[in-house]
């Protein structure tokens, strides 16, 4: 399977607390909510159609909380992502999650990346991360993203956490998509590349 990350991310790259503020899960956060008010119905088709092509679902620990918590206790399942979350198999990266309540759920509590690297071994199909900040970056640490969707807000949030750390990897991408929608969300799809070139002077 190929393994996508679709992220939500402000111009000054937060991540977090997008769709609105949890004091449990995003304590601190006072700026919950900066994205939504910008998804139009074109952003929003995007977003539908992309949690419909899924075959499968990975996410970290704290963002599956999040999700069973709202998108697992619905039953419109004719909602594009409501009926995709709720049918297709879920994937949790945690080591501390035993008894993971949301039906069709697995969760990865060995090894992950050797997990992972057994669901991207299928011979088709596409495996999502939605959100899930810390196992995004662990995931590119560990070059097992195949494809980035990076929504861009244009907005600054100006505190949360933010998809890449000060330190980190360097990591190419090649720009294989790019969309506007009316509200001026940007969407840029890239495929890692390897290692950056750097000039010398």
């Amino acid at each position: 399977m190929k393994l996508t990350t679709t992220t939500q991310v402000s111009v000054d790259g937060v991540m977090q607390a997008n769709g609105g503020r949890h004091p449990i899960l995003d304590p601190g956060m006072e700026r919950g909510g900066w994205a939504r008010p910008l998804f139009d119905n074109e952003a929003m088709t995007f977003v539908d159609q992309t949690y419909q092509r899924a075959d499968a679902f990975l996410f970290g620990r704290r963002t599956y909380e999040l999700f069973a918590g709202y998108w697992g206790v619905r039953e419109d399942l004719e909602n594009p992502i409501v009926g995709a979350l709720n049918t297709k198999p879920k994937y949790v990266a945690s080591t501390t999650l035993t008894d993971p309540q949301w039906a069709n759920t697995t969760a990865l509590s060995g090894d992950p990346a050797a997990a992972i690297r057994e669901l991207k071994a299928k011979p088709a199909g596409e495996l999502q991360v939605h959100g899930s900040a810390i196992l995004t970056r662990w995931l590119l640490e560990n070059d097992l993203v195949d494809e980035m969707n990076l929504l861009i807000v244009p907005v600054v949030v100006g505190q949360g956490m933010r998809m890449f750390p000060d330190t980190g990897p360097d990591i190419a991408l090649d720009l294989v998509d790019s969309q506007v929608f009316p509200k001026g969300i940007t969407l840029q799809v890239y495929r890692p590349a390897g290692r950056p070139q750097y000039a010398t002077t």
